[in-house]
């Protein structure tokens, strides 16, 4: 239950002693001080504040005689206090959330509200470029772990005071900031209500996985689905690129990622490289990423196909056939490196940075050649997973990544196990599941494909120009 401050001094700073129990928390700092002979008290957390402004501030608070001090504090926060964000408020509850957000807080015996004085400031690395996201040409910065910054990097690219940068918060114990960017005259309205009414309905009592808590929050009965409803980005100018598109991006405090809302099936595959190259370059390269993970997903499985049935296999493509002796089924061959394959890349994730290189060329030589030697697995078979590996790298969405190899080990199992007809039936099963899978707009997955929207899915393939863009 909330309570709030009352005018008198001691009663006030009371109350907030039993919410905050500095005695407790060594990080809290309490600083009494007088101000024209009134007792006052600062309440702020280490670490969070710009030492040199509040010097600034105490200094013109020593300056202020009785007969000039304010009789209430909005007028104390107009006349005596030289800093542009401050605001009032009295409910613990507010109190609480303001404080231990970084804001310091004020109390003066006589007022009966609290002084918010928001000289804040976070530790932060600085803006680079993404190591995920690298482009040939453009910009190299990106977001970082302070959604102030981040919305700052968006501002920068769009000027228009059409641009919404809408904050709220998230967890009944984290009140994680998170802060709803789109345009108005751009956006879908109804899919922006949807949104905060998801938002509004979060139960969760944290944030602790930033982004993905609050994708998994909005979206809680659809985790069976592999393939990703969420575009995620660390680049500013793919956030200000939707944006202008009419989507909805969500950043969220203490995350250097940025969540692109809708997202469908051909904008998972768009990257920045498409855009900082010519039309031509960037049309390839577009095409160029879908053939690869087409590919990617029928090539082990329409090659374990056709050793099944060989008498299928054009003279032609004789040579991708079996040289040597299996010792292992091909199948398990395939499933085996699979999961290898993943388990290489946490070896890598956990790797120190000096040791990753040396670590790599060893594991290639162990599991490339004497795996090989010793019978485990055929040549044939590695040559294909690495192909199939290098494909996973083709575009920047590790969660359409994985939906593909999800995908593409279902199509292993049920071609190895019932021959063409489980070949088939996979296939079928991997385009039901793209096609029932929905947008949180409500749209086809595959929109402009399903349903056919003939411009757009030109624009989808196709790398217009800008003047085409702007028509």
């Amino acid at each position: 239950m909330n309570t709030q401050l009352s005018s008198d001094f001691s009663s006030s700073q009371k109350l907030m002693n039993e919410l905050f129990r500095p005695e407790l928390n060594y990080d809290l700092i309490v600083r009494r001080f007088s101000i024209a002979g009134k007792p006052a008290c600062f309440y702020m957390i280490d670490g969070l504040n710009k030492d040199d402004i509040l010097e600034k501030i105490m200094d013109s608070f020593f300056q202020i005689t009785p007969p000039n001090m304010p009789e209430n504090a909005e007028q104390f926060s107009k006349l005596m206090i030289p800093y542009g964000e401050v605001s009032l408020m009295q409910e613990t509850g507010e109190l609480s959330t303001t404080l231990l957000s970084g804001v310091p807080l004020l109390i003066i015996d006589g007022y009966s509200q609290a002084l918010a004085i928001d000289f804040r400031t976070y530790p932060s690395r600085s803006i680079e470029e993404p190591s995920k996201e690298k482009v040939l040409r453009g910009s190299k910065d990106g977001f970082v772990e302070t959604i102030v910054f981040n919305t700052a990097l968006i501002r920068r690219r769009i000027r228009s005071p059409d641009l919404v940068m809408e904050i709220t918060s998230a967890g009944t114990s984290s009140h994680t900031d998170i802060v709803l960017s789109y345009m108005s005259k751009r956006v879908d309205v109804h899919f922006l209500e949807n949104i905060r009414k998801r938002m509004a309905e979060i139960s969760a009592d944290s944030l602790t996985m930033n982004c993905e808590s609050l994708a998994e929050a909005l979206c809680p009965h659809h985790w069976i689905n592999p393939f990703p409803k969420y575009k995620y980005t660390e680049r500013p100018d793919t956030a200000a690129s939707a944006i202008l598109e009419g989507s909805i991006v969500l950043l969220v405090d203490n995350s250097p990622s940025a969540i692109i809302l809708p997202a469908t099936l051909f904008e998972l595959t768009e990257e920045a490289n498409d855009y900082y190259l010519p039309p031509v370059t960037g049309t390839y390269l577009r095409l160029s990423r879908l053939a690869v993970n087409f590919t990617a997903l029928l090539l082990t499985p329409t090659w374990l196909l056709f050793l099944q049935y060989p008498q299928w296999l054009p003279d032609a493509l004789a040579f991708i056939s079996v040289k040597d002796t299996v010792h292992v089924p091909i199948l398990i061959q395939l499933l085996i490196l699979e999961f290898a394959i993943d388990g290489m890349k946490l070896a890598a994730l956990n790797t120190p940075e000096m040791l990753s290189t040396p670590l790599s060329v060893i594991a290639g030589i162990v599991l490339g050649d004497f795996a090989s030697k010793s019978g485990w697995f055929n040549p044939e078979t590695m040559l294909y997973m690495a192909f199939v590996a290098i494909a996973n790298y083709s575009q920047a969405s590790y969660e359409l990544g994985y939906a593909l190899k999800f995908m593409r080990v279902i199509l292993l199992i049920t071609t190895g196990i019932f021959g063409i007809y489980g070949y088939i039936g996979g296939i079928l099963f991997c385009i039901i599941t793209v096609v029932r899978n929905k947008t949180l707009s409500g749209i086809g997955y595959l929109y402009p494909l399903i349903p056919f929207h003939g411009k757009e899915l030109l624009r989808r393939l196709f790398r217009v120009s800008l003047e085409d863009v702007s028509r």
